[in-house]
């Protein structure tokens, strides 16, 4: 070979090397703002309530209807993606997302709004697996894709845990409608650059999307997330009581179904991996810890501690540095010690980060939080992933989309079980305290309702009356608090224990594939 054919073949290669990393980069952003999304309305709730004065019912569905829709739909559209292009998708989702943006910024009215979450839970759900599908398709080198799903699970991370700082400082100079107009540009800039950027790939011999099995998955899954929620809200209804049953039910079919077809939404013949099974699991449990301790040292810190949003955000980010540190180095890191170490071990951290908050209370000063939240970061960051790694790596190309929205069906259901179960015994524990005698029923059952409740009930109370029943109240949510961190604690210990043994013998992929 001569000395042109060489620097022409080294060229060549650098500027394909370049071109995988800004491809990437453009991923990111859709995931950035996806998981910033989900965060960021909660700080702009109670300045959308003064304005569109929703009731209690609607207020709870603006809240829940985004995530609600996009787990219902993850694995459809990741197989949606496998069938017409990740690309496709990825580019109509894009665009979707910051047209429905600007529908959420200038609603009107609480059924707009709720109209408007769910549009955009549509919009999401297509974005998240074609942003981790075309990760598995663009990079063949496997220690190369082990980096980028490093960053693109950081980013994830870091979004969620940025979206209260981001919302806290609109907030402060504009309207409500500001946390959604934030996307527009970034969405511009996406689908403008990955247009040139990002490849194209798909399912070469895909059959047809089957619409009954579509539906199946989005009421199977809308059906129990909302039943979770609702008992850990509200207590077991016998409304609550028919959406699992009917949830489960439709879960049930869908899974009968897809043994039926000859081009299945999901091959559930995947699930038969131990190593696939045992990531997945760990998937789910790892946003289960993570989002149940950062949902409730939000409360915690605000209701309990005083500090305002952006405050509150902020001292909240150790989870999110600890997530991006040990995010970029799990892969290397799963190489040289073993997928089930480093998997285990981070699932591990997360369990003794729980136990520490046994240990809180009211005056708990930051160093135990902070170290708490970068404690849970790190195990995140490590184990989930590793476990993105090895789900992808699970399965061929052509079910990358398929594989992918696996892992975030498991993201979405272990944030909302980690709200909703350890929210439970917090709500349990704290509608125990005693309000003082000389406090009215209404009042009194306000405050039990809520720490929030509690806090606004005592506005009409005398400042003694109302000092003495919001510190009891305060009281025991923290005892609510560290009674769920250890039960948290045990179920990821626990969940670390089994990962160490669904997990043996499971390898990352050293050899570059064609």
């Amino acid at each position: 070979m001569t000395r042109t054919e060489q620097l022409n073949r080294r060229t060549g290669a650098e500027g394909r090397s370049r071109g995988r990393w800004l491809a990437l980069s453009v991923l990111v952003l859709a995931v950035l703002l996806v998981a910033v999304d989900a965060t960021v309305l909660g700080l702009a709730t109670p300045s959308l309530s003064e304005d569109l004065k929703p009731s209690g019912t609607q207020l709870l569905w603006i809240g829940d209807i985004y995530s609600f829709v996009i787990a219902g739909l993850l694995v459809s559209m990741g197989s949606l993606g496998d069938r017409i292009g990740r690309k496709k998708l990825l580019l109509l989702g894009a665009t979707a997302f910051g047209a429905v943006s600007v529908l959420n910024a200038y609603a009107n009215s609480p059924e707009m709004m709720i109209v408007a979450r769910a549009l955009l839970g549509v919009a999401g759900a297509t974005l998240m697996p074609s942003t981790l599908a075309l990760i598995r398709n663009i990079f063949h080198d496997p220690k190369e894709r082990s980096l980028a799903i490093g960053i693109w699970g950081a980013t994830a991370s870091a979004g969620a845990a940025v979206g209260p700082v981001v919302g806290g400082a609109l907030l402060q100079h504009f309207w409500w409608g500001s946390v959604f107009l934030i996307n527009l540009p970034v969405m511009a800039v996406l689908v403008i650059v990955g247009v040139k950027l990002l490849p194209e790939s798909k399912n070469p011999v895909s059959g047809p999307w089957d619409l009954l099995s579509v539906a199946l998955s989005l009421v199977g899954v809308i059906g129990v997330v909302y039943a979770v929620k609702e008992v850990a809200t509200h207590g077991l209804t016998w409304g609550v009581a028919a959406a699992a049953g009917i949830g489960a039910g439709c879960l049930y079919a869908f899974v009968r179904r897809q043994y039926t077809l000859a081009s299945p939404l999901l091959d559930m013949r995947l699930f038969r991996h131990r190593g696939f099974s045992g990531a997945v699991l760990a998937d789910l449990l790892t946003v289960f810890g993570l989002s149940g301790l950062v949902f409730f040292l939000s409360q915690f810190l605000q209701l309990v501690q005083g500090r305002d949003p952006l405050e509150a955000g902020l001292a909240e980010l150790p989870a999110a540095v600890g997530a991006v540190v040990t995010g970029l180095v799990a892969g290397r890191y799963a190489r040289r010690y073993s997928v089930r170490v480093i998997v285990a071990g981070g699932l591990a951290a997360i369990g003794v980060a729980l136990a520490a908050l046994t240990l809180i209370h009211p005056d708990s000063g930051y160093p135990l939080l902070g170290a708490a939240l970068l404690g849970v970061g790190l195990g995140a960051g490590f184990s989930f992933t590793v476990t993105a790694d090895v789900i992808l790596s699970s399965v061929p190309k052509e079910q990358a989309g398929s594989a992918s929205a696996v892992s975030e069906t498991a993201y979405e259901l272990g944030a909302a079980l980690g709200i909703a179960l350890l929210g439970s015994i917090v709500t349990g524990v704290y509608q125990g305290f005693t309000a003082p005698a000389s406090v009215p029923a209404p009042v009194a059952d306000a405050a039990h309702e809520s720490l929030g409740g509690a806090v606004e009930a005592a506005r009409v109370l005398d400042p003694q009356t109302a000092q003495t029943m919001v510190g009891a109240a305060q009281e025991a949510f923290v005892d609510g608090l560290r009674v769920a961190s250890g039960v948290g604690a045990a179920v990821l210990l626990a969940t670390a224990v089994a990962a160490w043994f669904l997990l043996k013998g499971q390898e990352l992929q050293d050899g570059v594939e064609h």
